[in-house]
C-alpha cells in the first residue's frame, strides 16, 4: 500500500463510520416515512448498497476498503505468504479502527435524527436460523472479495460487493450484517437497524465461521494467483492480481 498505516487505518475508520451511519440513518428515515416493513427494508437495503459502492470506490485506493474485520482477517490469511500484502500490523490497526468507526457511525446517525446518542438496542436477534443466515452471508462476501482478487477483477469490487450486500439483505434471514464491526456498532442504537447486545456475540461467532467457510471455498474453487495480493480495491498505482497460476 502506498499510504501510511495511520492513513489507511483512518480510511478504514471513516469508511466504517459512514457505512453504519448509512445503515442506521436510512433505517430511522424509513421508519418515519412508512409503517410497511417491506418498504422499510427496501429503503434500508438500497441506501446501504448504493452508499457502500461509493465508499469502496472512494477509499479503496487508500486502504483497500475492507470496512469489515472478517474481510481484513481473510485478506491477511490469503496474503500471509506474500510480500507487501495485508500484514499482522495492518490487522492490529484495522480491526480497532473499523470497530470504533462503526460505533461512531451509529452515534452520528442517532444525532442526525435527534435520537438518544447511545441507547442500547432492544431488538433481539437470537435464533439459530438467523445465525445460519449470517454464516451464509459472510461466507458469500469473503468468497466474492477474495475471488475477485484471485481472478484479477478487483476493479469490479465497488459494484459487485455493493450488489451482493443489497441482495443479501433479502435472501438471508438475518438481513446480512456479515460484519463484526457493524454488528457491534448497531448495538448502540435502539432503532430499525439495531441489534440487542446479547445477540451480538452469536452473530459475530457465526460471521467468523462464515469467513472460514468462505476462505475454504476460495481455495477449493480458484487457483492461487502468482502474486497473492488481496484488497477489496487495489491501492492507487498498484497493479491488479496477475492471471491465476495452477493450484
Amino acid at each position: 500500500m502506498s499510504a501510511s498505516l495511520a492513513r489507511r487505518a483512518l480510511a478504514e475508520a471513516l469508511g466504517s463510520a459512514a457505512l453504519v451511519a448509512m445503515v442506521v440513518g436510512s433505517g430511522i428515515q424509513a421508519t418515519g416515512l412508512t409503517q410497511d416493513a417491506g418498504v422499510r427494508l427496501l429503503a434500508n437495503s438500497l441506501a446501504t448498497a448504493l452508499g457502500l459502492g461509493v465508499l469502496i470506490a472512494l477509499l479503496g485506493p487508500v486502504s483497500g476498503a475492507h470496512f469489515n474485520p472478517v474481510v481484513t482477517l481473510a485478506a491477511w490469511f490469503a496474503d500471509r505468504r506474500s510480500e507487501g500484502g495485508t500484514s499482522g500490523r495492518d490487522v492490529a490497526a484495522y480491526l480497532p479502527a473499523q470497530t470504533a468507526g462503526a460505533i461512531g457511525g451509529a452515534i452520528l446517525a442517532d444525532a442526525m435524527f435527534a435520537e438518544p446518542l447511545v441507547h442500547w438496542s432492544t431488538r433481539d436477534r437470537s435464533s439459530g436460523h438467523l445465525w445460519l443466515g449470517e454464516l451464509v452471508a459472510t461466507s458469500g462476501l469473503v468468497l466474492l472479495v477474495l475471488g475477485l482478487g484471485r481472478t484479477g477483477r478487483s476493479h469490479f469490487a465497488p459494484m459487485a460487493v455493493a450488489s451482493y450486500i443489497g441482495a443479501a439483505y433479502w435472501f438471508t434471514s438475518s438481513t446480512s450484517f456479515a460484519n463484526p464491526a457493524v454488528t457491534i456498532g448497531r448495538a448502540f442504537t435502539d432503532t430499525f437497524a439495531g441489534i440487542a447486545p446479547a445477540s451480538v456475540g452469536p452473530f459475530v461467532a457465526a460471521q467468523l465461521v462464515g469467513a472460514a467457510v468462505g476462505v475454504g471455498l476460495v481455495a477449493a474453487v480458484f487457483a492461487r494467483p502468482a502474486t497473492a495480493r488481496v484488497h477489496t480495491v487495489p491501492a492507487r498505482g498498484e497493479p491488479e492480481l496477475s492471471a491465476p497460476a495452477s493450484p
